[in-house]
């Protein structure tokens, strides 16, 4: 992919969030390391539609961690995956989006970041009987931000989900959606293993005072050069 909007030249790392224990799936995720770049709102929207990741981040201070997250349509105050990838990318202990401030840890080959599901934009999680129900969805139309889930082993924790973003801006299915697990782990109070999307793998932890630990995966797939 090439990106082709007028900024000075800078480059974005392309990464992939959330993936599979052999580093395939995870969610795709641009990160502008220099957000001084794309200084405006308007500049950074249109630079997160042409690019058309699920989410781009910019970095507006590396040192304390401030990020600003776009999907191609809207700007976000808080996202899971993008917030994990940017974590693990600058190596930050924390990661300051409008939400508020989201703490961060290392596990062996996990990042984990906790957070409150409240700061979770709204989605409908909607349970399915079995796995292959979930499997067999079709995307449904636009309107409703969907997180289908069912069970694949309830005694274990683990899930399968696909989320279905409805806002029309070309992401018709979202490969891992981290917001969503705080949305469904709250609601169920206990320690998830989710597969969603093809194949990527979202870990999530209940802690004290309403904190969710969310960990996963992340690798550097590419580096793009703008401008």
């Amino acid at each position: 992919m090439n990106a082709t909007v007028t900024s000075s030249a800078t480059d974005i790392d392309v990464l992939r969030v959330f993936c599979a224990g052999d580093g395939r799936y995870g969610n795709a995720l641009g990160v502008v390391r220099d957000g001084r770049t794309y200084p405006d709102e308007a500049a950074r929207q249109a630079l997160a539609k042409e690019l058309g990741f699920s989410e781009t981040v910019f970095v507006d201070d590396p040192e304390r961690g401030i990020v600003d997250i776009y999907t191609p349509g809207v700007r976000l105050p808080f996202a899971g995956h993008p917030l994990v990838g940017t974590a693990w990318l600058l190596d930050l202990e924390v990661v300051r989006p409008p939400a508020g401030e989201v703490w961060v840890r290392g596990d062996g080959e996990f990042t984990w970041i906790e957070a409150r599901a409240e700061w979770a934009p709204p989605r409908t999680l909607r349970q399915y009987a079995s796995a292959a129900e979930v499997d067999a969805l079709d995307v449904p139309e636009q309107g409703e931000w969907i997180y289908a889930w069912a069970w694949e082993d309830e005694a274990a924790g683990r899930v399968r989900a696909r989320g279905f973003p409805g806002r029309g801006d070309g992401i018709d299915e979202d490969e891992a959606t981290g917001a969503a697990a705080l949305l469904l782990t709250a609601r169920l109070g206990r320690a998830l293993n989710i597969t969603q999307g093809r194949g990527s793998q979202l870990l999530t932890a209940p802690g004290p005072d309403g904190v969710i630990e969310l960990g996963g995966r992340v690798r550097l797939e590419r580096t793009l050069t703008t401008g």
